[in-house]
This record gives structure tokens, C-alpha cells and sequence, in this order.
């Protein structure tokens, strides 16, 4: 079997669901059972004891095969990011943390000095970090020198649907590194899962795409689908690219014999 391998934990499914902008609980739980994903990520926001309708911890727990990633989000510094994730990890029992630092609110971009310390020290003490970052192939490869479970670069900007607007950056990304690359932010059609898929990607997180539709439950489902395809591209091989045409069944000599 084809599995994501991150550290010592195995997935079957390549597609990572995060679990903001839903309309519903109710509707967020029926997107991540058709999408298939054993890996959520939660805000820590979102483990809250004290207003059950709001708290998310306790429906996803009880999901079977689902393991629960919390994020930092909100976090503006490495300090900030390092207490949320260990609030998250003494409320869930979970060793992920996927690492969001983005201090200006207006492009929410990751902050790379920020989220490298926070990475740096959360890494030191036993998580299995993913940072969201930009799409910087020298970041990544730091990141994964101080023992980054992964690494999350954007596709686009977060919530923007622009899709692989970073193609370039992440197809040296996914060369250059050796731990799982798992694009995070921007995707807003299944095809463009499969496209990341195809380029070698480990996985794909996806939110806003599956949240902002219709029909969540039936968008989660088709990014399910598009993600094991471009896997199974990628595994299959590619044909190359070529710049001129290149016929699939050649003439041959008895067309002029007919003449």
C-alpha cells in the first residue's frame, strides 16, 4: 500500500482537512467522513469545554481513524505559537502541531523568522511539527535540518482559491526536500489537488474550498477522488513534455502503395 509517512505515524489518505469556516458542525463532520481524512487540524479556539456547541474536540475524537492536528493560529509570535501548542497537545494527547504564524491580518502571509524558532523549539521538545509557510525551498530545507515532521507550503494565499500560484517554488521544494511537502492554503478546485499530487506532493490541506461550497460533504468527496488520482499519476509517471507534435500512430509506407 501506497501510505503518507509522517515520523512513525501511517496514513492511508493523502488529503489533510481543516475544520474553519464551516457553516455547521454538523456540516464539518459530514465533509471530513466523505473526504476520507485521518488527519484534522483544529484551531486551538476550537477546544472548548465550556460551549459544547462549539467545541470540535469532542465529535472528532470519537470519529474513528481520525487523529486531530491542532494548529496555532491566531499565534502572531514563536512565543505565542509554542504556549498554544502546549495547551493543544495537554487538551488532545496529540503529538502534531502544524505551526501558523502570520502577524499582519491583511495577507496573512507566515512570518519564516517567527515560525523557524517556534519550529525549532517545538521540534527540541518532542512534536511532530508542520509549519505553514511560504513557498521558500531555503526555508524548507532549514526547517526540515531541525526535524520538521514535514512541511506545509502555501499553494496560494490563504482563503484566495489562486490555486498553485507557487508551482515554480514548490516543484524545487519537493525536489530538494527529504521529508513529506504537503501544500497547504489557496487550493479551490479538486483538479488542483490532483495537479499538486502529481507534482510529487506527500498531501494536501484543504479548507476553504470544501467549507465555501454548495455542498461540502460532496466537495470533500471529489477532492478525495482528485487526490488519489494524482497520486496515481505520479506513481504511474508522467509522459514528458514535448514541443512539437508527436503522432500517435505514424504513417507507414502503405498509404503510398495505394496510390
Amino acid at each position: 500500500m501506497d501510505h503518507l509517512q509522517l515520523a512513525a505515524h501511517t496514513f492511508s489518505s493523502r488529503l489533510i482537512l481543516g475544520t474553519g469556516k464551516f457553516s455547521s458542525a454538523a456540516l464539518m463532520l459530514e465533509a471530513v467522513k466523505a473526504s476520507g481524512a485521518q488527519l484534522v487540524t483544529v484551531a486551538l479556539r476550537r477546544f472548548n469545554r465550556e460551549q459544547l456547541e462549539d467545541d470540535l474536540f469532542g465529535p472528532l475524537s470519537e470519529m474513528p481513524g481520525i487523529t486531530l492536528m491542532p494548529n496555532t493560529s491566531g499565534a502572531s509570535t514563536a512565543a505565542e505559537a509554542i504556549k498554544a501548542a502546549h495547551i493543544s497537545r495537554e487538551l488532545s494527547g496529540s503529538p502534531f502541531i502544524k505551526v501558523e504564524i502570520h502577524p499582519n491580518p491583511q495577507h496573512l502571509m507566515p512570518d519564516p523568522i517567527e515560525t523557524m524558532e517556534a519550529a525549532r523549539v517545538l521540534a527540541s521538545e518532542g512534536f511532530l511539527v508542520m509549519p505553514y509557510i511560504s513557498p521558500d525551498p531555503v526555508l524548507a530545507k532549514r526547517l526540515e535540518d531541525v526535524g520538521c515532521a514535514s512541511v506545509m507550503p502555501l499553494g496560494s494565499a490563504i482563503g484566495s482559491g489562486q490555486g498553485l500560484a507557487s508551482a515554480a517554488m514548490l516543484s524545487i521544494i519537493i525536489r530538494e526536500s527529504s521529508i513529506p511537502v504537503i501544500v497547504d492554503a489557496g487550493l479551490r478546485a479538486p483538479s488542483e489537488a490532483a495537479r499538486a499530487m502529481e507534482m510529487g506532493c506527500s498531501a494536501v490541506l484543504v479548507n476553504s474550498a470544501i467549507a465555501a461550497s454548495d455542498n461540502p460533504a460532496e466537495m470533500a468527496a471529489a477532492f478525495r477522488d482528485a487526490t488519489d488520482a494524482g497520486r496515481r499519476a505520479f506513481k504511474a509517471g508522467l509522459m514528458r513534455e514535448s514541443s512539437e507534435a508527436v503522432a500517435t500512430s505514424p504513417l507507414t509506407s502503405f498509404l503510398g502503395e495505394q496510390s
